[in-house]
């Protein structure tokens, strides 16, 4: 299966409220970015993602979960771009700043990193170990949840 993250602004749309929005999640609209769009329409229910803070915190703070693929975004006038829906499945014990990932090699390859601007990104398997293990998660713990 493939990760993902989720890049998102705090006072737009927080952790706090995905988390809120419990089992029945929320969708994930307002992507304008064709490679965002298809990053999205990769997605397959049941994939995991990193949901990032991005501006204020600039931090991963949390796992969410893909539980309904592709469809359209009603927010689109256009009618050119869709959305996901997810919901949060655990928080990170510490989060993993932005700061931290540029800092440590391991992750110089990561999407994050070299295109900063993307809203949704693929995440490598060995990216999502690393950070899941920086935030105090194991991955095989966030897996049986």
């Amino acid at each position: 299966m493939a990760h993902w993250l989720f890049k998102s602004e705090p006072k737009t749309w927080s952790w706090d409220q995905q988390v809120e929005a419990g089992a029945k999640g929320t969708f994930w609209n307002g992507v304008r970015n064709h490679l965002a769009k298809k990053q999205l329409m990769a997605m397959q229910i049941g994939e995991r993602g990193f949901f990032y803070h991005s501006n204020e915190d600039k931090a991963v703070v949390g796992v969410v979960e893909v539980i309904k693929t592709y469809y359209p975004d009603h927010t689109d006038e256009s009618g050119k771009f869709g959305m996901v829906d997810i919901k949060a499945v655990a928080p990170l014990a510490k989060p993993v700043t932005l700061a931290q990932i540029k800092a440590d090699p391991r992750l110089s390859e990561m999407v994050l990193v070299n295109n900063s601007r993307l809203s949704v990104q693929p995440v490598s398997e060995a990216e999502w170990e690393f950070i899941l293990a920086l935030g105090g998660l194991s991955p095989a713990g966030v897996d049986a949840l």
